[in-house]
């Protein structure tokens, strides 16, 4: 059960109730389903995992309710919610919920009649796939080094380029795809040197858009390269007006980073339930771990750890419920915090399980293999931290 009294003064009753829903869906119908162990098995899954996610009524909090969405307008705190009980059973359900929401979020902003309508609806009942894709190989935090192209041609654009590090690649049924405009690919340049960026809707199945590969990681999870070479789009596919790309990509990543805060706090719940459960009936020197201050020690730290990290996502979830201006202060603190604790209230939980803890079987060391990866997605901690010393820079701090 997500621990909703910490975060009390943040949560309507109706949030109250949702937790509740979605930790009991998470167990039902995730508790059961085997663990995956390959890169195949967990793109099987995750097909697997939108239906039931869809089945079950929740990927419509990942859009708005004139598409079929849950709320009037996306609800960060109930997405926060969702990623939390998700998380805790498993990563991968969460990854799977998470890019319905940052695939099709940019869409909602700023996409047309014709693609919102096409898209928003399918994602809300689970039967479209979202992929978000601005990283490239030689292109993440720094997305001035962006090298895919698309070039007006007649009433459309051509696409030429290559994403990496793309979850869902090669399963959505459309990504949301940032690429360099201008003139023979050149691209006009924005603020502080900045390429001229502009956001595409590119359907999976589109000519010349073609999967490039996965790129396996230690917790499979579907991630990969996707190459674009000729792809042509309408100029419908177009999200917003041309070069206003990049402040659209970072409005999305800024609204959504709290529910990454969020679910390494599902992760890190459960490494806690299980170093707890494991310190209470474990013996040794004649008695149980829980019996010894040092381990004592570790599990205060973690639940200490873990209550503020709650306390900092909601804060931040609630700011974006209620447009506040202190988002992108709040957002920034709430992943930065969240994650690094998550790192390591599941390493002191691999620490407290001792020999069990790093079987490749157990529970929490699939989480220590998952969570990793929450410190740099969406923003690598360090980046979140010149943001937040910016902010108070600026006098914004709180």
């Amino acid at each position: 059960m997500i621990d909703t009294d910490t975060v009390r003064g943040f949560l309507e009753e109706r949030h109250r109730r949702l937790a509740r829903e979605a930790t009991g869906f998470a167990a039902a119908a995730l508790a059961p389903l085997a663990p995956v162990e390959t890169d195949a098995d967990a793109r099987a899954r995750a097909r697997e995992i939108l239906t039931l996610l869809g089945e079950g009524g929740w990927c419509r909090w990942a859009v708005p309710a004139a598409w079929g969405g849950a709320a009037e307008t996306i609800d960060l705190r109930a997405c926060c919610l969702v990623r939390e009980a998700l998380a805790w059973q498993s990563p991968l359900a969460d990854a799977v919920f998470a890019l319905q929401c940052l695939g099709s979020l940019p869409v909602a902003l700023a996409g047309g009649e014709e693609v919102t309508g096409r898209w928003l609806p399918a994602v809300a009942k689970g039967a479209a796939m979202a992929a978000f894709a601005m990283t490239e190989a030689e292109a993440g935090t720094d997305v001035a080094g962006m090298k895919t192209r698309a070039r007006r041609d007649g009433d459309g654009y051509v696409l030429d380029g290559r994403k990496a590090f793309i979850s869902n690649a090669g399963l959505a049924d459309f990504y949301t795809v940032f690429a360099v405009t201008g003139a023979s690919g050149e691209g006009g340049e924005g603020d502080a040197g900045r390429p001229e960026i502009t956001a595409f809707v590119v359907a999976g199945d589109a000519p010349g858009l073609e999967f490039a590969g996965a790129q396996v990681l230690s917790e499979p999870h579907p991630l990969g390269e996707i190459a674009l070479t000729n792809c042509r789009v309408e100029a419908s596919a177009r999200l917003g007006e041309e070069g206003e790309g990049f402040k659209l990509g970072m409005r999305t990543l800024d609204r959504l980073r709290a529910t990454v805060a969020a679910a390494a706090c599902g992760m890190a719940a459960r490494a806690l339930a299980e170093a707890s459960a494991h310190a209470r009936k474990r013996e040794q020197f004649g008695r149980p771990l829980a019996g010894f201050q040092l381990i004592q020690q570790k599990l205060a730290r973690m639940a200490t750890d873990l209550a503020a990290s709650r306390l900092l996502v909601y804060r931040a979830a609630a700011a974006a419920d209620s447009g506040s201006e202190r988002l992108t202060l709040r957002s920034a603190m709430a992943k930065a915090f969240a994650t690094e604790a998550a790192g390591r209230i599941v390493d002191e939980a691999v620490q407290i399980l001792g020999g069990r803890g790093v079987l490749a079987d157990h529970p929490v060391d699939r989480l220590y293999r998952a969570v990793r990866s929450l410190r740099i997605y969406e923003g690598t901690t360090e980046i979140q931290q010149l943001v937040i010393a910016r902010e108070v820079l600026r006098g914004e701090g709180d």
